[in-house]
């Protein structure tokens, strides 16, 4: 499922339009989920039968964070992310399989390194953030 943008037009100078926009972003969430769908310790927090809607809800906020249209803020509010995960054990091991999928995502984008660099700082660092558990 592919979220609408926002009619808003994204700042051509930022990240976002650097990076190829709304296409790189829904390219970036489908591969990602690619590898969430078949994972055993990551698959059980997506409650819905589909993960069309985490799709569509990871590719507005991502878009959102990096210039793009503000979508996200529009249908869901403010994203505090922690707040909106604190339902889901987040252990390190479950953040490292996240972080795991995430890389082979943000490397089949094929981005030059600089922005591929920025982009993979901001996941990593958003990722430690969610633990709220230890491993089992």
């Amino acid at each position: 499922m592919d979220p609408a943008p926002s009619t808003d037009a994204p700042d051509p100078g930022s990240f976002y339009a650097l990076i190829g926009g709304h296409d790189t972003f829904v390219r970036l969430v489908d591969a990602f989920y690619a590898g969430v769908a078949d994972d055993d310790l990551l698959r059980p927090m997506y409650p819905e039968e589909d993960l069309g809607p985490a799709k569509v809800r990871l590719t507005m906020f991502l878009e959102q964070y990096w210039g793009g249209p503000t979508t996200y803020s529009e249908q869901r509010g403010h994203p505090r992310l922690r707040l909106r995960h604190a339902p889901f054990e987040v252990s390190p091991q479950a953040r490292d399989r996240w972080l795991a999928h995430m890389r082979t995502a943000v490397g089949s984008l094929g981005l030059p390194p600089l922005p591929q660099g920025q982009l993979w700082d901001y996941l990593e660092r958003a990722a430690h953030s969610m633990v709220n558990a230890t491993d089992s």
